[in-house]
């Protein structure tokens, strides 16, 4: 990527900068705070264009649970200010700025962008189930909107649903707006220790099927990690959220139901929110700086059988088993196994983080079939036909 970053400091000025762009047809490389620049493949563009000087909040109506930023809007400017009214993302969506070694935060846009969830994606939703609206500038330059600040606001195409996780290569993001919940008052969580990752999904499996109500299901096979205040591991924990007579309610009724499933300890408040947000971060997966990460996506019973399959020492389940990061050295050897091992599960890979020349060299994504794949060909032909936006940022040639 070019040294050269534009910055354009409106929608108008970014849509004249993209047109300009689109005429002389020279690709560019589209972030918001560049943190995730080791995401998926490299793009090759003469300059980046960057929505970060498109920033602050422009609506927020806490009585109607919407707020509308525009795109470059850092998250701890939004997390602040809906922290203020006692409301939260929904998605609970990672900054992950340490595992990338980001300096500036992420963007909403990115965020949106990315489509990247929390351990609250297991109730809550994914990060694009919460997008009532955005605005957009598509590869010619050409500004449009799509949804609105209501609930029910999409006939035909849904672009909101389209764009998030495009990663930038259908359009440039230029505001959105997102449907946001009251956060809870109170967090606890408990920790089964248990003796492999089989057993530790047993117990998550438990505790979503029970009716007390569990936000988070995640397992550290690691142990001693952000938060677990030297309980050894394997631990399977549980998070309910809640006012706190509920909670301790709760809680209290769930240990009762898995004392014969391990040994059960309770983490307090703010302990839990603390092991929350690094399991949200990945923290406890210890991926060292050099290591490749990968993110693999399998139904909750096959995440140990994907972790045992890819041999490699670093792993965190989240999502009850569904969503197993994985940490090891970046070799296309080591790639090849985990994405044998996602196939063989019947789920799908990320190649989230690597160094460069890996990334460029493999799949860091799976292959779309080819009546998806031909849908999607069409929908990018349409809102960047000369391909400018982000080429080659999913996959090579596109």
């Amino acid at each position: 990527m070019s040294g050269q970053v534009l910055t354009p400091a409106s929608e108008a000025d970014l849509a004249a900068a993209i047109a300009a762009a689109s005429g002389a047809g020279e690709p560019l490389a589209i972030e918001g705070n560049g943190t995730r620049r080791a995401l998926l493949r490299p793009v090759q563009a003469a300059r980046t264009l960057s929505t970060r000087g498109l920033s602050g909040i422009t609506l927020y109506r806490p009585q109607e649970l919407i707020i509308s930023a525009r795109a470059g809007t850092p998250l701890p400017e939004i997390e602040s200010a809906l922290a203020e009214k006692g409301q939260h993302l929904i998605a609970e969506p990672p900054a992950l700025s340490a595992l990338f070694g980001a300096e500036r935060p992420p963007t909403i846009g990115g965020l949106v962008s990315t489509n990247l969830s929390g351990p609250r994606r297991i109730t809550g939703g994914a990060m694009r189930d919460h997008v009532m609206g955005i605005r957009a500038v598509t590869g010619t330059g050409e500004v449009f909107r799509s949804g609105g600040r209501v609930l029910k606001n999409v006939t035909g195409l849904d672009l909101c649903k389209l764009l998030t996780g495009a990663y930038g290569t259908l359009g440039v993001l230029t505001e959105v707006t997102l449907r946001v919940l009251p956060a809870p008052a109170a967090s606890g969580t408990l920790a089964v220790r248990v003796a492999d990752l089989a057993a530790g999904v047993r117990v998550l499996s438990a505790g979503l099927c029970s009716p007390f109500g569990v936000s988070g299901a995640a397992l550290l096979p690691q142990g001693t990690q952000d938060g677990t205040a030297g309980r050894p591991g394997p631990l399977a924990l549980l998070r309910i959220e809640d006012f706190a007579e509920s909670v301790d309610y709760r809680i209290g009724r769930l240990r009762a139901d898995l004392a014969a499933m391990g040994e059960v300890s309770r983490i307090e408040h703010e302990e839990s929110r603390a092991l929350w947000a690094a399991v949200r971060e990945a923290g406890p997966l210890g991926a060292a700086p050099e290591e490749a990460v990968w993110r693999v996506s399998v139904k909750p019973t096959a995440g140990p059988s994907v972790a045992a399959a890819a041999g490699l020492d670093k792993v965190l389940l989240d999502w009850g088993g569904g969503l197993v990061w994985l940490a090891g050295p970046a070799t296309p050897e080591a790639h090849a196994r985990v994405v044998a091992a996602a196939g063989a599960a019947g789920g799908s890979f990320t190649l989230f983080r690597a160094p460069e020349p890996l990334r460029a060299a493999v799949a860091v994504l799976p292959e779309e079939p080819a009546p998806l794949a031909a849908i999607g060909r069409r929908v990018k032909a349409v809102l960047d036909p000369k391909g400018i936006l982000n080429p080659g940022r999913m996959r090579a040639g596109c």
